[in-house]
């Protein structure tokens, strides 16, 4: 565990190195067409840089705070590299609901729906939410933290492994079918993701999981569908906004 908690303080350069090298390898080696330009790109990341003041601001404090004052109830064997695997596949499921829920219930929908108007999909994607769903994402993750005793250590390198899977799993980069298709049995992939983005309602409404692929198999949302280089993405029979109109989105009427 040293060596995890070493390493905690450079998560923001290993997230930054991976959307890099994500948004590179989809230059070079893209699956599909990119749409939108750079305009799109810009809007994504001013989102991302809205959600990082907000990370700081109250993401962070709220997680610290809850993990600070969790209720203490685990048995000593939930600790070390065994108690961080257990709270990662906690963390994960719980990600899984969370992030159903935020389809299922039109309030949420209407907070998560800004990741979707998205046109294209690109690394700079995985950094596309809106500040508000960011906002009550941690107020849940708190009391999840709280109720399970789940330590801050554990919470950071989840946030980072999902930084990170987000980000590849919204690429554009071409994965070869030998390496992507066993991969798909154990995380979510581009072929997986691009699916849940998909301008199809019933696509949309599938294809959960966020880290570990697993979660879809086992709660039966995983979608038959296919990924083809022209799928359309976005939000069936609506269209991309400007940065102002993503964020006035969730208090307009659906």
């Amino acid at each position: 565990m040293e060596v995890v908690e070493f390493l905690l303080p450079y998560k923001g350069i290993v997230v930054l190195a991976a959307l890099v090298l994500f948004m590179v390898l989809g230059w070079l080696f893209p699956v599909a067409r990119a749409v939108g330009g750079l305009s799109r790109i810009g809007r994504n990341l001013s989102l991302a840089a809205i959600n990082a003041g907000l990370s700081w601001l109250v993401v962070v404090p709220v997680s610290a705070f809850a993990a600070q004052w969790a209720l203490g109830w685990r048995p000593l064997w939930w600790s070390g590299w065994t108690g961080l695997a257990l709270d990662l596949l906690i963390l994960d499921c719980w990600i899984y609901w969370w992030h159903r829920a935020n389809h299922e219930i039109p309030l949420l929908w209407r907070f998560h729906e800004v990741h979707h108007l998205d046109e294209f999909l690109d690394a700079s994607s995985a950094l596309r939410f809106h500040f508000g769903e960011v906002f009550l994402s941690s107020l849940v993750r708190a009391s999840v933290i709280f109720l399970l005793g789940v330590p801050l250590t554990s919470v950071i390198v989840f946030e980072t492994l999902l930084a990170l899977s987000a980000i590849f799993h919204h690429s554009n980069a071409r994965v070869p079918a030998w390496l992507e298709k066993p991969l798909s049995w154990v995380i979510v992939t581009p072929s997986i993701h691009w699916v849940h983005h998909h301008a199809i309602r019933r696509d949309t409404d599938s294809n959960y999981s966020a880290f570990l692929s697993i979660w879809d198999r086992l709660f039966s949302s995983r979608s038959p569908t296919i990924r083809t280089p022209e799928m359309p993405i976005g939000v069936e029979g609506r269209r991309e906004r400007s940065i102002g109109g993503l964020l006035r989105r969730p208090a307009e009427r659906a």
